[in-house]
């Protein structure tokens, strides 16, 4: 294809100079002090500091700053190296993990960590000149509880986290384009651009890009220009400083255009600039203004809005970025149980299981649950449900036992998930079938520590908002049972008579 109109590039090396000067200038002075930002800087060794930047990016990809500041420091502090992630379990990643969203994101970290580490854990003990499958090496990983196979990560990866974003993509699970010119920018120096959602988002405005900036082909114009304008001395701070802009000023809504440090460089505010002033001579009668030969037009140019959509003055620069509407997700119904029981101690506790290692949730624990047909009646839901519990338990489970809790809506990325949920008090111990899935009994507290999602503890809250409804109607019966007829005497030592019993003639006896 042709290449765009010069108004979607930057092609002047002088204003890319100045661009880089200014954003830089910028960060310098306004960056956000975060704690990875702190180890990427002050960290001497180049694997410490590529693992710091990795575990951020991964844990920032579609969750605020905020909220992923705790769980990093958490992160950090117990396993501070991926030779420690290594060794973690699968089970202690998720109960992290938790909250967080998009689990297979950590289950991807923790499988690299396996990958990557014993070659920095056994490399002081190999000889590098050794050919793979020597007696040396095979010892070294057995001492470390490592299968032999293990030593062909170790001639693979060479002794070493991968050090360009091109290596880091290939050899690394779960590390994209993206991640990948994070961690080389960042943490080794590699002059490579990055383009995530704000990176999108400020270059689209820089540059009027109005197309869908979700197509492919738009994107790989986006990464050619972030590679352009990427500062080749200070790679990494380039790369943190646009995505820093996009996050703090140039946000998608009610962006700071006063405070940006690129502004004079942005075509979008130029364009709003050009919009008002054609809409006063307008207002004045005046003729409309000549095109500027820079302008380009709308319905040829691959990089500007579809005809379809027009200018929209009331929304300003951020008329860009365009996207795609979003699909509506998919609906679907899940009917869940709590099941409770006194332990030993007399506290409550609840039966969990795992859920299977693919798929949604992966390896997460969860109340019984039954995906449901749609249409399906309560009576029906019970029914299938309890046809569930009986086949897990292995004793009867009566429908009529089940009692609905209520409903608890969560929306996933792609799923609009509505919990049917249900209680059922149980005596004894129950053990569900290693064969479906592994099992337990947790108190509330057990429960809360667990590796569960979002949507379990919703349903746990729910049950539990039911049962105390249900204890203060109790205790306001019981009340109600025991209070005395009307017209009885109430009267007992130390209470204070009314005027009137007090001026009441004492009844005979």
């Amino acid at each position: 294809p042709a290449p765009p109109p010069a108004q979607h590039l930057f092609s002047d090396p002088s204003e890319i100079d100045t661009l880089r000067g200014n954003l830089l200038a910028w960060y310098d002075k306004s960056k956000r002090d975060l704690p990875w930002r702190t180890l990427a800087a002050t960290e001497p060794d180049a694997d410490r500091r590529a693992y710091a930047v990795w575990v951020s990016e991964i844990m920032l990809q579609q969750t605020q700053v905020a909220t992923v500041i705790d769980y990093y420091n958490r992160w950090m502090q117990k396993w501070p190296t991926l030779q420690a992630l290594a060794q973690a379990s699968l089970e202690e990643v998720n109960e992290l993990w938790a909250g967080l969203g998009y689990y297979s994101r950590g289950k991807r970290l923790q499988e690299a960590a396996r990958k990557v580490p014993w070659c920095w854990g056994v490399g002081a003990f190999l000889d590098p000149s050794a050919a793979c499958g020597s007696v040396l090496a095979p010892v070294c990983l057995a001492s470390l509880g490592l299968c032999a196979a293990a030593t062909r990560v170790v001639t693979e990866l060479g002794g070493q986290m991968p050090r360009t974003a091109e290596e880091l993509q290939k050899l690394l699970p779960g590390v994209g384009r993206y991640t990948a010119g994070a961690i080389a920018s960042i943490s080794y120096g590699q002059a490579t651009g990055v383009v995530d959602g704000n990176v999108i988002r400020v270059l689209c405005r820089l540059r009027c890009i109005g197309a869908d900036s979700s197509s492919p082909a738009v994107i790989d114009r986006l990464w050619d220009m972030a590679n352009a304008l990427v500062d080749r001395s200070r790679p990494g701070d380039f790369n943190q400083a646009l995505m820093e802009l996009g996050a703090t000023v140039c946000v998608p809504k009610a962006p700071l255009c006063g405070e940006c440090p690129v502004r004079q460089h942005c075509r979008a505010r130029r364009r709003v600039e050009k919009e008002l002033a054609f809409a006063s001579q307008k207002l004045f009668g005046k003729p409309a203004p000549v095109p500027d030969v820079e302008d380009c037009g709308f319905g040829d140019c691959p990089l500007c809005p579809p005809a379809t959509e027009p200018w929209d003055s009331s929304l300003g620069v951020t008329n860009f970025p365009r996207k795609a509407a979003k699909k509506q997700p998919r609906v679907a119904r899940t009917a869940t149980c709590v099941l409770e029981r006194r332990g030993c101690h007399g506290a409550l506790e609840y039966l969990i299981v795992q859920r299977p290692s693919s798929g949604l949730l992966a390896g997460l624990w969860e109340f019984p649950s039954l995906a449901l047909a749609q249409g399906l009646q309560e009576e029906q839901q019970r029914e299938v449900l309890a046809d569930h519990l009986q086949a897990c338990t292995g004793r009867p489970v009566a429908a009529g036992d089940l009692r609905l809790i209520g409903e608890v809506i969560h929306v996933f990325s792609h799923i609009h998930q509505t919990y049917v949920v249900y209680s059922l008090p149980l005596d004894g111990d129950v053990t569900l079938d290693p064969a479906l899935s592994p099992s337990r009994w947790v108190t509330e507290e057990e429960f809360h520590t667990s590796a569960v999602s979002t949507a379990m503890k919703k349903v746990l809250k729910a049950c539990e908002k039911q049962h105390g409804k249900d204890s203060d109607h109790g205790k306001a019966s019981k009340r109600k049972r025991g209070a005395k007829p009307q017209g009885a005497s109430s009267t007992r030592p130390g209470t204070q008579l009314s005027l009137r019993a007090f001026l009441q003639a004492p009844t005979s006896l």
